[in-house]
């Protein structure tokens, strides 16, 4: 019967969470479409899995660098099954409400008694706090889920003495799969693990100090592949979202009181006054008749009241000592608390109990169906369970399928970025990747114009870009400049207006000179070749040139290729190496005859190029199979003079930033602010960064059939570290200590990078040799430090940290 009530109880949710969405039309917000832009491209890469290919596990980890993947890789399936659609994803949650019931209840019967556990899962089915985030995609009812699961495994291995090594085992589980949903799964558990190991050590339980090794040894197995890859981004991205978001938010500083009661302010309204107030009006009751006849709590009770603090105090201050602050973050205290109501309740003498237990759970429910349904129940809801409405978007129109498909339409063949402007929580450029996404990922959105030194690179670099009238949302400044640049400049136009639900209107602006143009063609040529270049007849040294190259053949070579353009002279020659249609053909689709690929863009003549004419060479690379062969090109020629004036020219191509920017890293830190800035722009323009492969492959080539420079090293290295393939990267800052051996930068770099890989013993000899050639400079001693803590030298470790 158990079951089958637990069934009950999870069908009910089911059925008013599955109501809910079908009611909803609304799109999603910031943080649900970036978790649903994660599932689309985890569903994608799952179409076609290499399961026993290394690399191929690499790529899937490497696909989420900041946010573990747990949660996309658990709902793919269900966008195969179900379709790519936002209802489609949400159907995992029905999965996490099992999860939840299921370890309530086991809590229940470990900690009170079955009956207990029962109304606590049903409790857990009326909490506002849960049901609220029921209704969203976000990771933090998936957290509640799972944190309770492992809680329930942990207090079954305290109280069992039996099965305990499968107890550790489910504990070490449950915790690498919560450290794969969302690292905030230690708030919770941190305090009851560490409570479990002082008392097992204090206890001198040797076999039980090994069973929470094994459970370790488990969890470890599942989170070490993800967060081995990514550690590193992973701590350089927490201050962003953590002190640069509540600082955003306006969230209060933890030297102050509202730090610390935030959290106690707002749990009310988690759990609904009704659910607060009348279990502890019958924990005060039985306090009082407890005082009256002197009726201790006996030693299991004062255990169970210890176990439960331990979890909610230390999850409560773990939270708080967090800055950035959210109502959703403390979720998983209400499943615990559930229990506590649920014991609370059934201390009331048995005549009343039932009455209670009903009165309470009916009004539960009643507020639940008011607090997500349009019933025009406010004034109850206001008074009972304030602050957590949530209805559906019900018969409002969004245009974001319709601006998808206009882009598609104009821009057929091409993958595009597109510059959101707005940041609302019905426009934003999370919501705009969601949907084109769903189109063959043919678009990306993409926010810019957020530096207003960066404004014109920025309108130059995109060919589209969304403008909204009213409310911009959470933008900064610059914003309002570059919208007036985008909608008065004289290189854009309007394509298409929308009127959205709220009267303001949505604006499509397109670049009229595109960058890249696709057509298709009578012919479909054996092999790609240049069939027209356009350039000025006189150009200056240090300067970026306007060029245009009409290229032509079939579909699979094109979106494949890679040009390796040298412009030749007596003495010199420059590069312009890069993916044709900057490597922005669609991967996607699948084409057959023949097409014709137009580029406008600019390349960049060295300074300190000698005067004369300079003749173009060329060779394709196919990105995929490496096969390569000499570029069938017109016989022309270009000259370089001193007195030129340099002309109008459109921003460079990203493979020609990267090498610009990578040739300033002999300089060392001065120069990595601006690298890395640069860096960072650019990579807004190329969403997927596929110009990292495109450098790769023209510099790898290179270096293998021409001869090794340090101008084409340090580029190449970049790239590899950008893609974190520390393998590639190591090899290249070898090869880079041997030519500029007397730079100690390039021996920091190499250092950093086998500290990335968890070479801390390379990186400390490598070390060596830098801090002999420059003992001042900083950076070394920090990364040497570093190498130490990561060997276990503390000592060490701490003097070179603190010099």
């Amino acid at each position: 019967m158990t079951i089958l009530y637990l069934s009950l109880i999870w069908l009910g949710g089911v059925i008013l969470d599955r109501a809910w969405f079908f009611f909803d039309q609304s799109v999603p917000a910031w943080d649900q479409a970036d978790y649903l832009n994660g599932v689309m491209n985890y569903w994608s890469a799952f179409q076609t899995p290499e399961w026993f290919n290394p690399n191929w596990w690499e790529q899937i980890w490497l696909l989420s660098s900041k946010i573990p993947p747990g949660m996309y890789i658990l709902t793919a399936p269900f966008l195969e099954v179900f379709g790519t659609n936002y209802d489609a994803a949400t159907i995992i949650l029905t999965v996490f409400s099992a999860i939840l019931i299921v370890s309530v209840y086991g809590l229940g019967c470990l900690l009170f008694n079955p009956k207990v556990g029962l109304l606590a899962a049903i409790l857990c089915q009326i909490l506002p706090g849960l049901y609220r985030y029921r209704t969203e995609f976000v990771l933090d009812y998936p957290v509640t889920a799972i944190v309770t699961l492992c809680f329930f495994f942990l207090t079954l291995w305290k109280q069992s003495n039996r099965l305990t090594w499968l107890s550790a085992i489910g504990v070490g589980i449950t915790i690498g799969f919560g450290l794969m949903i969302k690292q905030t799964v230690l708030l919770f558990l941190l305090f009851p693990i560490i409570w479990l190991l002082l008392t097992t050590l204090w206890e001198k339980k040797w076999q039980r100090l090994l069973e929470i090794c094994l459970g370790f040894m488990v969890s470890l197995l599942i989170f070490y592949p993800w967060y081995r890859t990514n550690w590193l981004l992973i701590l350089t991205s927490g201050k962003r979202a953590t002190v640069d978001s509540a600082i955003a938010e306006g969230d209060p500083a933890l030297n102050t009181i509202n730090a610390w009661i935030y959290y106690g302010k707002i749990l009310p309204y988690l759990l609904s006054w009704h659910l607060l107030i009348i279990p502890i009006v019958c924990f005060l009751i039985y306090g009082f008749l407890w005082l009256r006849n002197q009726n201790w709590f006996n030693d299991r009770d004062m255990k169970t009241i210890r176990w439960l603090a331990i979890f909610l105090i230390g999850g409560y201050f773990l939270n708080s000592l967090n800055i950035n602050k959210d109502a959703r973050y403390i979720l998983p205290l209400l499943p615990i608390l559930s229990l506590i109501f649920a014991q609370g309740l059934y201390l009331v003498r048995r005549q009343w109990r039932g009455y209670i237990i009903s009165g309470s759970v009916g009004l539960g429910i009643l507020l639940m169906i008011l607090n997500l349904f349009p019933l025009k129940g406010e004034m109850i809801t206001k008074i009972l369970s304030p602050n957590v409405q949530h209805y559906p978007t019900i018969g409002k129109d969004y245009p974001h399928q319709e601006v998808i498909s206009e882009i598609v339409k104009t821009s057929t063949y091409l993958r595009t970025t597109l510059g959101v402007l707005p940041s609302t929580p019905i426009i934003n450029q999370h919501n705009f990747s969601f949907y084109g996404a769903k189109a063959n990922f043919q678009v990306y959105g993409r926010q810019v114009g957020v530096e207003e030194g960066n404004i014109e690179k920025d309108a130059r670099s995109l060919p589209y870009f969304l403008t909204k009238s009213g409310d911009q949302g959470s933008v900064s400044q610059p914003q309002t400049l570059i919208t007036r640049r985008i909608e008065t400049g004289d290189d854009f136009r309007l394509t298409k207006t929308w009127e959205l639900p709220d009267r303001t209107s949505l604006k499509l602006y397109q670049k009229k000179e595109a960058t890249v143009e696709v057509n298709p063609i009578a012919d479909t040529p054996r092999k790609v070749k240049l069939t027209n270049i356009e350039f000025p007849e006189k150009i200056p040294a240090d300067a970026s040139i306007p060029i245009r190259y009409t290229w032509e053949g079939n579909w699979q070579e094109l979106k494949s290729g890679i040009v390796l353009l040298t412009w030749e002279g007596e003495e010199d020659f420059w590069l312009h190496d890069h993916g044709i249609g900057m490597g922005n053909l669609s991967t996607q689709l699948a084409k057959k005859g023949g097409f014709q690929v137009r580029e406008n863009t600019a390349m960049f003549v060295p300074p300190d190029l000698p005067s004369g004419d300079y003749i173009l060479k060329g060779r394709y690379i196919d990105r995929e199979t490496r096969k390569s062969y000499p570029l069938d090109l017109p016989d022309v020629s270009l000259k370089v003079e001193a007195n030129v004036s340099s002309p109008n020219a459109p921003e460079l191509d990203l493979v020609t930033q990267l090498r610009l920017a990578a040739m300033k890293l002999p300089q060392g830190e001065a120069a990595l602010e601006d690298i890395f800035a640069t860096i960072e722009r650019i990579n807004q323009y190329d969403p997927i960064q596929d110009y990292l492969k495109q450098a790769e492959i023209a510099l790898k080539y290179r270096l293998q059939a021409e001869e090794i420079k340090l101008e084409w090293l340090y580029p190449l290295a970049l790239s590899e570290v950008l893609q974190r393939d520390a393998e590639g990267a190591i090899e290249q800052f070898k090869t880079l200590t041997e030519l500029d051996s007397k730079n100690p930068h390039s021996y920091a770099y190499l250092a950093f990078v086998y500290l990335y890989d968890w070479q801390p013993q390379a990186a400390e000899k490598t070390l060596e040799t830098a801090l002999n050639l420059n003992p001042n400079l900083e950076i070394l001693h920090t990364l040497d430090g570093v190498s130490a803590l990561m060997q276990g030298n503390i000592i060490k470790a701490l003097s070179k940290l603190n010099q």
